[in-house]
């Protein structure tokens, strides 16, 4: 076997107010699209602190995940010439918690167009422009009241400082 398949690992807030979702409006080579506030998990952050740092990013919110709404699989290909395509798959934790203050000051992540409030109803209607299927599956979870402990998730001290036995 000469490649090992390794999935990208992301991270995204479920965060809703009365009765609406917080989106992001982005660039993407497929278009604009409108996503969960969502990344990649990077190198010494466990996925609760990176879900903290691309909401901020990604909103100009200050966000507290306090529950795990469910861990994720999509596979998504795009066409990257007329005779290859990119194969991704992600892996997605999809926390909910408490969004914060608000900082206006705060420069939106690259590509990032704006933020957007939208219902259920609005986010259902709106499947064409969806970045992944996972902003719809990841929000209809949220409303069926799914929610697992964030200690489930165990970020072992190797991911701070690898050099610690």
């Amino acid at each position: 076997m000469s490649d090992r398949w390794k999935p990208s690992v992301t991270v995204a807030g479920i965060i809703e107010q009365r009765g609406q979702f917080l989106l992001v409006e982005e660039e993407t080579p497929e278009g604009v699209m409108l996503n969960n506030p969502a990344g990649h998990l990077e190198l010494g952050e466990s996925p609760s602190q990176a879900c903290i740092r691309e909401v901020l990013e990604e909103t100009a919110y200050a966000f507290t995940p306090q529950h795990l709404v469910g861990v994720y699989l999509s596979r998504f290909q795009r066409k990257i010439s007329p005779e290859t395509l990119e194969d991704i798959t992600y892996m997605r934790f999809a926390f909910c918690g408490e969004l914060g203050q608000h900082n206006p000051t705060l420069k939106l992540d690259t590509g990032i167009i704006r933020t957007v409030w939208l219902s259920i109803d609005e986010i259902r209607n709106s499947r064409s422009i969806h970045r992944s299927p996972l902003l719809l599956a990841c929000a209809e979870d949220y409303l069926r009241g799914q929610r697992f402990s964030i200690s489930s998730i165990c970020t072992d001290i190797s991911i701070y400082s690898p050099n610690l036995k």
